[in-house]
């Protein structure tokens, strides 16, 4: 999609600090990071949300959560990290390509807000 934030990072046109890209993914450290590690995973094919989401589209989804947990570990998050998927606007979804946030490096609390 050519009007996409996500679409555009993927296809180079906007740099990023890249953490991992492969075939499938992306990732890359978020602008505004909310914790000491705020990566991004997003899968190169556009998809805009996690409510879209098909039973065909599982292995897909379930790459973002195996790259986010390889990413961890590099970065050494052994005391815990948090993974997140926000859909829809009212959960927090700004960006319409589904991303999985990764967020560590920080104690969290519970509930997240």
């Amino acid at each position: 999609m050519s009007d996409c934030l996500f679409c555009r990072i993927v296809n180079g046109e906007i740099p990023t600090k890249k953490v991992h890209e492969d075939e499938r993914y992306l990732a890359f450290e978020d602008i505004h990071p909310q914790a000491p590690v705020h990566v991004l995973i997003v899968p190169k094919e556009h998809i805009a949300s996690v409510a879209e989401v098909v039973e065909e589209q599982a292995e897909l989804l379930g790459g973002l959560i195996t790259i986010a947990a390889r990413i961890a570990r590099d970065k050494k998050l052994d005391s815990g990290y948090r993974l997140v998927f926000n859909c829809q606007k009212d959960a927090g979804q700004e960006v319409f390509h589904i991303h999985l946030h990764l967020l560590g490096g920080r104690k969290f609390t519970w509930p997240p807000g």
